[in-house]
């Protein structure tokens, strides 16, 4: 052997005798002796305690899923006992988290390229104390502080496979969103499959699109307050948090109860490295929509009792901000069913809701929550704040427009078939709601009445306080026939109701809007009848006293009634009132005050014949709404028509009210002649009573 060959021979031995040097101490090594060192170092790099009290160990296996020359490299296993982490300075509690083991290895091939490859993390007995302070510092926000604030950031990349996890325990003290909660995992001994949970077309589904969710392999309970509200649920996840491989989503499932408001949801965490996607079958149900304002942050309307089943799936880091869809979900409110796609984006400068909402059977009650209608017991029930005084007919719950500048909206709702009273004959419903930085407008608000159609344009400013509304309210061929289907005398009557109202006023109620209103109502009816029974039939007490007194129980035809209110500051007061009979001309005149819920009306008859009216004096009908007394005025009977036409005050109200005056069904209109005569002042023809 040569010297040169000697001499490559001894350092070829001595490379490899130092190899197996370095082996030998690698895996005999100690190194609990690095754990002061490795705990400084971090707890430097956090700001804040950190220690690995119990065995720090590594063990080298070679790592079965590497294949050719790569599953010959050892990989280092970590397994690290007894953990801690301190809170912040500011915290009053001494530590945040604490895991009794955690278990990983690292693959040291990726070292070469600058990267931290762990194909899964396994965590034992993870207990964590989540803290946020009401000026927003968080114990789960790390201030890392490095020495030069322009340095480039680090190279080095960590990449995570998946987190196992096992028995744990969490609390959550939150005051910016006033949550206190308390979470408790524990294994579930047996896996639940996913289909099990979701259903079979669910899972299936789910293999179609690529995806297979695993089995749900641990239960926990939670409890506390979530936004002030008392929370209490339960559920089941799965195991393994798979955060590299698409295929493995995470299963949820849950069922909680919040303040009123009961969740169901089963599904999948589609993105689990990001948390950025959900697809879950939810259920919804609670006493009133608005109820869910506290808990999402989406402004909805008060309503009645409700329940939703659809599919919720969200996007949450998309550019435009984090998108939710509540797809193909049916349900009911109140009594009336709801079916519909809505669309949630968390955009700037302010989250939008859209969709469209079909109810194929609507019951008017279910409507009567949205302007606070409905009763006292009711609105307790869904958690109203105001009680409607019992004498008061006219809404006084507020709206909540603090609410209307938090989101904007744009939703369609059609009410196919509406069920309602025989005093209220709406067949359909349609609107198109919009709500842009607190304004909010219904255009149209579309009724389908009595064979007619009432037409609105609402339009409402929560920008200003109190509130801004306006109206205008159209209503077209109401068939008087199906106006009263009871009443017999009316169900070969070709007469229609049509009119007009343009009102405006300020106020956070409905009460307070028609209050300080400001506007004019017109509205024309003809060829109709009218008796003691009818308004009996309409529930109008002092209408049928009225009219008792006028004709009896006689059932008497009615040729034209027209009236046109002036409304000022919540005061409607009588333009043109008039009832033109086949055998009296009935003015009526005064106010209706609707700041003070009280009339004030005078009812003066005219016969056209001495035989029917005998009245010597005229009406009175005053009180409140909700009480109104009817009697006789002890002053003697005027001819009221001869001194509207003498002031000249008929002349243009009934020139306006010409406008509404529609041919009925080929027949002549009986309004034109009358509103013509007024028009022109002249008081329609009338005959004295004689002796």
């Amino acid at each position: 052997m040569t010297r040169t060959s000697k001499i490559f021979a001894w350092g070829f031995a001595c490379l490899v005798a130092l190899l197996a040097v370095l082996v030998l101490v690698i895996a005999f090594f100690d190194w609990n002796r690095l754990k002061p060192t490795l705990n400084a170092k971090v707890s430097e790099e956090l700001h804040r305690p950190f220690a690995i009290n119990g065995n720090l160990a590594v063990v080298w296996q070679r790592e079965p899923q590497e294949g050719g020359w790569r599953a010959f490299v050892p990989w280092p296993h970590v397994v690290a006992e007894d953990l801690s982490l301190g809170n912040p300075e500011w915290s009053k509690a001494a530590q945040m988290a604490t895991l009794k083991r955690v278990e990983l290895r690292i693959s040291p091939l990726a070292l070469l390229a600058r990267r931290v490859a762990i194909p899964r993390i396994d965590l034992t007995g993870p207990d964590a104390s989540l803290q946020r302070l009401a000026d927003g510092r968080a114990n789960w926000t790390f201030q890392f502080d490095p020495k030069d604030p322009d340095a480039e950031p680090s190279s080095w990349v960590v990449d995570i496979g998946a987190i196992g996890f096992d028995k744990g325990h969490v609390t959550l003290d939150d005051q910016t969103l006033k949550t206190r909660l308390e979470l408790v995992i524990d294994p579930l001994g047996k896996p639940i499959p996913f289909s099990d949970i979701v259903g079979e077309k669910a899972a299936s589904k789910a293999r179609e699109q690529g995806a297979t969710p695993q089995d749900y392999a641990f239960a926990f309970k939670v409890n506390g307050q979530y936004h002030g509200q008392n929370l209490g649920g339960s559920g089941k996840v799965g195991g393994l948090l798979a955060l590299q491989d698409a295929s493995q989503p995470f299963p949820l499932q849950a069922q909680a109860k919040i303040g009123d408001t009961r969740v169901e949801l089963a599904g999948t965490l589609t993105d689990p490295k990001n948390l950025g996607a959900l697809d879950l079958r939810l259920k919804l149900a609670g006493n009133s929509l608005a109820n869910l304002y506290p808990l999402t942050g989406v402004t909805l309307p008060d309503s009645p009792p409700y329940s939703t089943d659809g599919r919720l799936i969200a996007k949450l880091h998309e550019p435009d901000g984090a998108q939710f869809r509540y797809e193909g979900f049916n349900g009911k409110i109140g009594d009336s069913d709801i079916h519909g796609n809505l669309a949630y984006v968390a955009s700037q400068p302010r989250p939008k809701l859209s969709g469209a909402l079909v109810s194929d059977q609507l019951l008017f009650s279910d409507l009567a929550p949205l302007i606070g209608a409905d009763s006292n017991a009711e609105q307790k029930a869904r958690g109203g704040a105001s009680k409607q005084p019992s004498d008061k007919v006219l809404p006084v719950e507020e709206f909540r427009t603090e609410r209307w500048s938090v989101m904007d909206a744009d939703v369609e709702f059609t009410g196919k078939r509406i069920v309602h009273s025989e005093q209220l004959p709406f067949t359909d419903l349609y609107t198109h709601l919009v709500l842009n930085d607190g304004q909010l407008s219904l255009e149209p608000l579309r009724f389908g009445v009595a064979g007619g159609r009432l037409d609105a344009q609402i339009r409402l400013n929560g920008h200003t306080q109190p509130l801004e509304g306006q109206a205008k309210l159209t209503a077209r061929g109401f068939k008087l026939k199906q106006l009263f289907p009871g009443f017999e005398p009316m169900k070969t009557s070709f007469g229609e109701l049509n009119g007009d109202a343009d009102i405006s006023g300020r106020g956070n109620s409905v009460a307070a809007l028609l209050g300080t209103s400001n506007g004019s109502l017109k509205m024309l009816i003809n060829d109709g009848a009218i008796s003691r029974e009818l308004m009996e039939l309409a529930g109008l007490n002092v209408g049928n006293y009225v009219v008792g007194k006028i004709f009896g129980d006689k059932e008497v035809k009615i040729n034209c009634a027209a009236a046109d209110f002036d409304i000022k500051t919540g005061l409607a007061t009588t333009r043109l009132f008039v009832f033109d009979t086949e055998n009296a001309i009935i003015y009526i005149d005064g106010t209706a005050n609707m700041a003070t819920e009280r009339l004030d009306l005078t009812v003066t008859p005219e016969s056209k014949g001495w035989r029917l009216i005998s009245l010597r004096s005229p009406l009175y009908v005053r009180g409140t709404f909700a009480k109104p007394a009817a009697g006789v005025k002890a002053v003697p009977l005027m001819l009221r028509g001869a001194g509207m036409v003498a002031l000249g005050v008929i002349a243009a109200p009934a020139a306006g009210l010409l406008a509404l005056v529609a041919p009925s069904g080929g027949e002549p209109n009986q309004c034109a002649p009358l509103l013509e005569q007024m028009k022109a002042g002249k008081a329609p023809v009338t005959v004295k009573p004689t002796r």
